[in-house]
């Protein structure tokens, strides 16, 4: 047997890697709708993303603020894919709290990136920020994993400190 690893492990690295997740808002009909969004993130339990305040996801957030996320290497070979899930309560970061968000949200994650300017998130501008507040984590595990394996493809819940 395999020595076994700790999903929680996974869970941070696939976090902290990765540029991308999948934002999943409703619409007002129901529906349900995703969209990639550069993310940058505050520890495990706060997200961040940059968006226009009349995107279809940023207006979907505004009536109902809960959302799901997917962070996953979309690089990654047939059948050793990865992913952490994540359950969130979604909101635009108020005005008052942007100054101390935006060092968070707008510093530079990787070497070729530059930091994203704080004054194009202003009041009167055309992006804003928001974040998610985590309340859930889990990963994907392959049906046949060795040490959580269960015969078909499962999430666990982990908890990240």
């Amino acid at each position: 047997m395999a020595d076994p690893y700790d999903p929680a492990d996974v869970a941070k690295e696939l976090i902290d890697s990765n540029r991308y997740m999948v934002l999943g808002t409703v619409d007002p009909d129901g529906r349900p709708r995703v969209s990639p969004v550069y993310y940058a993130p505050d520890g495990y339990s706060i997200l961040y993303w940059i968006s226009s305040p009349d995107s279809h996801h940023s207006r979907n957030l505004a009536d109902r603020p809960e959302v799901g996320m997917v962070v996953f290497d979309s690089t990654a070979p047939i059948g050793a894919g990865r992913a952490v899930y994540l359950i969130a309560t979604g909101e635009r970061v108020p005005d008052d709290e942007l100054d101390s968000c935006a060092a968070v949200a707008c510093r530079a994650r990787f070497p070729e990136q530059s930091p994203f300017p704080v004054e194009k998130l202003r009041p009167g501008a055309s992006l804003r920020l928001y974040r998610a507040r985590v309340a859930e984590h889990s990963i994907h595990i392959r049906g046949s994993d060795p040490d959580y394996g269960q015969g078909i493809d499962s999430r666990m819940v982990v908890t990240l400190s």
